[in-house]
């Protein structure tokens, strides 16, 4: 595609300073494929091009950022040592960093990271790096890493908030641009602490500015569409930490600025959602992301009307998704479906009560996936928590009438959030 010469906002990344990175990230990061998406093209009747940072060797772009910024650094300030903070992605890119750069680094981390991941980031840095636990959050591993980096006078390479870490993410937007044939309508892009959507959007602001881009967040950490919508940074009190590469509290003033001018849509996406688009991308695809990489990818869904004979981009962000959670991402999933469904039932204690249950309530592909009786000898009904899968949703109004026929007593606790994380 060619690239037109347009006039630079101050506040953003300039073209000269991304070729620069680009040359400078050269012989460490991959030119990643941007490859056209049948199966999601032929859903959406529009093009659908994958951006697919998931095949980095650190499996997600954040090596990009992390290197430029150290690459960047003087020689005494290496010779010093860095420091970062950080539960995941940022970490494997900083370790990386260290090792093809041969700079001693102390990566802090929160207490509960999955094991796969803190031997991801000792294995990228080999015998440069040392992990250390502390906290229970990001924020609380980010507050001692900052401590600790000023008391040692080391420098503090931060995720996001920093213009070099912008300038290199900065670089996966200009891949986009060399490769694509055509104009491009929508570029999704997901959203955490804005560095990506800050360096990618800064250069189709320049390059490409018909282009649509849309930035995405969970609904459970939506602290840009906060800002966006107040105009100025909020912080938010409380996140759900699910899609852990994209749940800040806060994002930075500098990628705040920048995205004010660049992203021309902000919206959140269900969690929910976001599993099920993890779960098709598996199944269909082969493609194994983790929930923050799929977003830009459940966006379209949201979007299906919109780009309908339209050019899109989504940018694949990451595949650091930990086995372990694959029951949790199904479990969501179904819920969000409308497939899952839990009940507090009231079973009469007699003989053959569940068993009139399973036969005369529950229909032919209904499925009890979750059961939990308690008896009580002084009383005539006994609780049962029931975790109940359906094969399509429109299964549910009809087992909830055969309930009442048969004079079963229930709560419905799907939509109890007190109970429902209480129990489940």
């Amino acid at each position: 595609m060619s690239q037109t010469k347009t006039q630079v906002k101050p506040e953003l990344i300039s073209l000269e300073q991304v070729r620069e990175a680009q040359f400078r990230l050269n012989s460490v990061v991959m030119h990643s494929p941007l490859m056209l998406n049948h199966n999601l093209s032929e859903r959406y009747q529009c093009k659908v091009f994958l951006k697919r940072e998931d095949l980095q060797v650190v499996r997600s772009y954040k090596i990009r950022g992390a290197y430029n910024k150290m690459a960047c650094m003087s020689k005494s300030e290496l010779q010093n040592g860095i420091v970062c903070a950080s539960a995941g992605n940022h970490a494997q890119g900083v370790a990386y960093a260290c090792q093809k750069l041969g700079v001693d680094g102390i990566i802090f981390m929160p207490t509960p990271t999955p094991r796969q991941k803190i031997r991801q980031v000792k294995m990228f840095g080999k015998d440069r790096i040392e992990v250390r636990l502390i906290g229970d959050t990001y924020d609380d591993s980010q507050r001692e890493a900052l401590l600790f980096a000023e008391k040692e006078n080391k420098s503090f390479i931060h995720p996001f908030n920093d213009e070099n870490v912008i300038i290199g993410q900065a670089t996966v937007g200009m891949e986009i641009m060399e490769d694509a044939q055509e104009p491009i309508d929508y570029l999704f892009l997901p959203v955490g602490g804005g560095g990506l959507a800050a360096g990618v959007g800064s250069v189709f602001r320049q390059l490409s500015p018909k282009t649509t881009v849309v930035g995405i967040e969970p609904e459970g950490a939506p602290s840009m569409k906060a800002s966006l919508d107040r105009g100025e940074l909020v912080k938010l009190d409380r996140i759900e930490r699910f899609v852990d590469g994209a749940a800040v509290k806060q994002v930075g003033d500098k990628t705040f600025s920048i995205c004010q001018d660049v992203l021309d849509e902000m919206i959140t996406i269900h969690e929910g959602l976001i599993c099920s688009t993890i779960l098709r991308l598996y199944n269909e695809e082969a493609i194994v992301v983790e929930p923050a990489g799929a977003m830009s990818i459940a966006a379209l869904e949201l979007f299906a009307d919109k780009i309908k004979g339209k050019t899109v981009v989504c940018v694949v962000s990451g595949s650091n998704n930990d086995i372990t959670r694959t029951e949790e991402i199904r479990e969501r999933s179904l819920l969000y479906e409308k497939l899952k469904h839990y009940f507090i039932i009231r079973f009469p204690q007699r003989s053959g009560a569940l068993r009139e249950f399973v036969t005369e309530v529950m229909g032919p592909g209904d499925d009890i996936t979750h059961f939990e009786y308690s008896k009580k000898n002084s009383r005539e009904k006994g609780p049962a928590l029931i975790g109940i899968e359906l094969q399509r949703p429109e299964d549910f109004e009809p087992l909830i009438q055969r309930m009442k026929d048969k004079n079963f007593i229930y709560e419905y606790i799907n939509d109890r959030p007190d109970l429902f994380r209480y129990l489940i």
